[in-house]
């Protein structure tokens, strides 16, 4: 809830600065049960919390600000702090909000650097530049990790700072009064915003008033997923790593800019710093690019993280034998007739078969190797790690999918890595616990999943790029992103499986890029219901600019020759949109009209932006060929292998409806 003493001043284009009254603090403080008439003043004591800092030297209490949450932070920036300033007066709208609400003396801190901590007391603050005037506190209190740095040396360093230091550098002593609360999470606010979310080129973006819609919102947002392990530790590397870099570039960017500045003269090594310094700068943008696409939360869970999984497969076991291994937290003699008699020799065996005995399917997967066989008998399994599958087994469980729980405990990116060239699993149930990326991921090869049941937590399943999928008779539900997602190039199977109460049923991204292939899908007789958002999402880019440019080039010869392929096109599409559709009603005979007319419209829904994607891919393969001097290039939508079924699919009691496009 926003609180202003006023209308606030006008700046310009009519952009409106923060005016704080007294309501600042209450507004800091507040929290759901107050009233926003009820000062916190009027409340004796500290609403902050302590805490004493490590080492050997005793200093005393510390307000503890740095465990303030999500929100927390977000409407003090946005609502008291920052409000719609540009990117150029980030410094200016902070200076103004700590006049408003720091303590300008009278309190004590420990000045931390990355090689001393020391009490110091605060005389004055000088709000433009952001620093506080300080002298040393008495008596003397200093934790050094050098053992040489004496009195002395620190009156000297001081002395060199002419006594001023940057707030965020300073920890606030700890008092009960509450006279210092708010000067603590002031200061606290401008620490935290200059460590994780300011960037030392963010001055130089487009100056517009958006700057914390921009880049504050989602900088926060990525940092709290990371704190609450909700981004996959390969991307969190990535994303720190391209940080650096870019903070590399840049600083190298400066120096030479600087150098440039400084010389007049037109110079050889002048006009090498010049092209030295455009390459700099390309290559800058393009990180930039990259972290923006890993801070903006939509994007991120759009694109997720292409992890290359480094799982290796053993191959054939040395002796060439097959085993199979049986799991069971305990073997009983019934049991092993049963096993015996359905599963182990159901015939009379022409060959002995090896078997192996566990006590959780962790450890039978581990051991297996090419062509073994996992049975997974009845039992609650709890498992701490995550399966990786890089050999072609049958993972079954032996009996209904109820009766054999896998349950996952612990922290982990993933549930279930699969990499094999044709996996097999069924009759099991899947329980996922605090997996970051899915409880399923098919990174490439053949994954079967049949009579299944897929409880989620995070994404569901994921279809990388170049993997196969099939997925039939299951259950998919509780996924807080999509239920299935199905990246471009893949191949993907859905047939008489349930997807509900996830954020959106099926996710198909579609990048439309030239080093992917539209993804080829099959969906048949499944039931997607009461998802949150959509049925089914397509996510893809808008149309390129250089097609629409190409189009605005084109001589009337190309685009009569244009009108007349979208004309067959379109032809085509009618004719499997009618076939779709004759399919879809034979099949939905015994369903009521109301529901016929739901499904078939939403199988059609997906038809028809699966046909504008492939005909968009198509043009840009065309214009490349064009481009290389090749003139052949099929314009036949059937040759794009685009049609798998979509039939039969019903679509009930979504949020958003049975289909969306999302455009990025």
């Amino acid at each position: 809830m926003r609180q202003e003493g006023g209308p606030g001043e006008q700046g310009p284009r009519g952009h409106r600065r923060k005016d704080y009254g007294a309501g600042v603090l209450d507004g800091l403080f507040e929290n759901e049960d107050s009233c926003s008439d009820c000062s916190d003043r009027a409340k004796p004591g500290s609403s902050l919390q302590s805490f004493v800092p490590e080492g050997k030297t005793h200093f005393p209490e510390m307000f503890q600000t740095s465990q303030l949450l999500f929100y927390e932070r977000f409407r003090a920036y946005q609502d008291y702090i920052l409000a719609d300033c540009k990117a150029s007066e980030v410094k200016e709208f902070t200076a103004e909000f700590l006049e408003k609400v720091l303590e300008p003396s009278g309190w004590r801190a420990v000045w931390q650097t990355n090689v001393f901590e020391v009490l110091v007391e605060v005389t004055d603050v000088d709000f433009a530049a952001l620093k506080a005037v300080v002298r040393l506190a008495d008596p003397y209190l200093c934790e050094s990790q050098v053992s040489a740095f004496t009195l002395e040396c620190m009156k000297e360093l001081l002395d060199l700072k002419e006594y001023r230091l940057p707030l965020q550098e300073l920890w606030v002593v700890f008092d009960d009064s509450g006279l210092f609360d708010q000067t603590a999470l002031a200061i606290e606010h401008v620490r935290f915003f200059y460590q994780n979310i300011w960037r030392s080129w963010d001055e130089e973006e487009e100056d517009e008033y958006d700057y914390f819609v921009r880049c504050v919102e989602p900088r926060l947002r990525l940092h709290y997923d990371i704190l609450e392990d909700r981004v996959p530790s390969g991307l969190i590397v990535d994303y720190q790593n391209l940080l650096t870099q870019c903070e590399e570039s840049y600083r190298k960017f400066l120096n030479l800019r600087s150098s440039l500045s400084n010389c007049n003269s037109d110079s050889e090594q002048e006009n090498i710093s010049m092209v030295e310094g455009l390459k700099l700068y390309s290559e800058i943008e393009q990180l930039k690019q990259k972290l923006k696409l890993i801070e903006n939360p939509l994007l991120r869970y759009v694109f997720g993280y292409q992890k290359n999984s480094n799982i290796q497969a053993k191959g054939i076991r040395p002796n060439g034998r097959k085993i199979t291994h049986v799991v069971s937290s305990t073997m009983m003699t019934g049991l092993l007739q049963s096993l015996l008699r359905d599963r182990l020799c159901p015939e009379p065996c022409k060959e002995e078969i090896e078997i192996q005995f566990h006590s959780d399917p962790l450890s039978a997967i581990n051991a297996s190797y090419e062509g073994d066989t996992v049975i997974v008998c009845p039992g609650h399994y709890v498992v701490h790690g995550a399966f990786s599958i890089a050999d072609s087994i049958e993972l079954e469980g032996y009996g209904l999918p109820d009766d054999i729980v896998i349950e996952k405990k612990g922290k982990g990116d993933t549930f279930v890595d699969c990499t094999g060239a044709d996996i097999k699993i069924s009759s099991m149930k899947f329980v996922q616990h605090d997996a970051v990326e899915g409880i399923l991921i098919i990174h490439r090869g053949k994954t079967t999943l049949e009579n299944c049941v897929l409880q989620c937590e995070t994404t569901g399943v994921t279809v990388r790029t170049s993997a196969e999928f099939l997925m039939k008779n299951s259950d998919l539900y509780g996924a807080k992103g999509a239920g299935i997602e199905i990246y471009p190039g893949s191949k993907c199977t859905l047939s008489d499986n349930g997807i509900h109460h996830c954020k959106e049923g099926i996710l198909i991204k579609d990048f439309l890029d030239e080093h992917y292939d539209i993804p080829k899908i099959s969906m048949v007789n499944n039931v997607i219901h009461n998802n949150e958002g959509y049925g089914v999402v397509l996510v893809k880019p808008t149309i390129f600019s250089d097609l629409q440019e190409d189009a605005q080039d084109e001589t009337e010869e190309n685009k009569a020759l244009k009108v007349q392929t979208s004309g067959e096109a379109d032809v085509a599409e009618r004719v499997d949109l009618e076939e779709l559709i004759q399919c879809a009603t034979g099949k939905m005979e015994l369903y009521a009209r109301a529901e016929l007319s739901e499904q078939v419209e939403g199988n059609c829904e997906i038809v028809n932006e699966l046909v504008a994607a492939s005909t968009q891919k198509g043009q840009m393969k065309k214009k490349r060929l064009s481009e290389l001097g090749i003139t052949q290039a099929d314009d036949n939508l059937m040759s794009q292998e685009m049609f798998v079924s979509i039939v039969g699919n019903q679509f009930k009691w979504n949020g958003k409806g049975s289909f969306g496009t999302f455009l990025f």
